[in-house]
């Protein structure tokens, strides 16, 4: 059955990641998949954690803002949800795989994500564009030694018994299986959180589902090294747009 979209299964949502959208932050990039719509900025400071030691750390934040659903969200004056510190520790989870904190100098990353616009994959966005910005930000602390790969994520579901690449929110609220698989341009996995929303499912969809995501994010390391690769003084600029 054809997506509502138009796209085929294994296709990406219209991708951008463009880099350097904010002045202030050390690095920034506004990812787009579709209708949603991920600010990332990372910002450095001098110290990490006591538990650290001399080595550097990258932590990450998460928050919907106001105007990001169809109904207000409301600011998190006590402190972040449940879903948001989780979200925010996949987050970091995923960055720090990709960067080697025993190499980087006694520094703070901290990348925050906030959805402008939501429409599915907020989580999957954060980590794709908050890449982005990480490299940005390690490259202008001189730390870009640190940086031993790329990561990326994407959502992957099954929809009326059919494997699906990237899921909009129509498409999630009604999936049967609902999987976010964060990869490393290496080839391995970093996180695969997967969930049967109705009836079991059995290895052979998972592996598809897998294979599936794997792919995806090998188009989002293109799109990535495009962002970074762009020189400072041409951005904000959008790299490439995935179709």
């Amino acid at each position: 059955m054809p997506r509502a979209d138009g796209r085929r299964p294994d296709q990406l949502r219209p991708v951008t990641l463009t880099p350097d959208v904010q002045r202030h932050p050390a690095g920034s990039a506004l990812a787009r998949f579709g209708g949603t719509h991920v600010l990332a900025a990372a910002s450095v400071e001098e110290g990490s954690p006591p538990f650290r030691g001399e080595a550097g750390w990258v932590t990450a934040e998460y928050a919907m803002l106001p105007g990001s659903t169809d109904r207000r969200v409301r600011r998190d004056r006590s402190g972040p949800s449940g879903r948001a510190k989780e979200i925010e520790r996949l987050i970091g989870r995923s960055l720090r795989a990709v960067v080697d904190l025993d190499a980087m100098a006694e520094l703070t990353v901290t990348v925050d994500c906030d959805v402008l616009e939501a429409d599915g994959g907020t989580r999957t966005a954060a980590i794709t564009g908050g890449w982005v910005a990480l490299a940005r930000a390690l490259a202008a602390s001189g730390q870009e030694h640190a940086l031993t790969g790329q990561v990326a994520a994407i959502s992957v579901g099954v929809i009326e018994g059919e494997p699906r690449l990237d899921l909009p929110y129509e498409e999630d609220v009604r999936a049967e299986v609902d999987m976010n698989v964060v990869a490393t341009s290496d080839g391995r996995l970093v996180e695969v959180q997967g969930t049967a929303e109705g009836a079991p499912f059995d290895r052979a969809a998972m592996d598809a589902l897998l294979d599936l995501a794997v792919a995806g994010c090998e188009e989002l390391f293109t799109l990535q090294r495009a962002a970074v690769e762009l020189p400072r003084a041409a951005a904000p600029a959008t790299s490439v747009v995935g179709v």
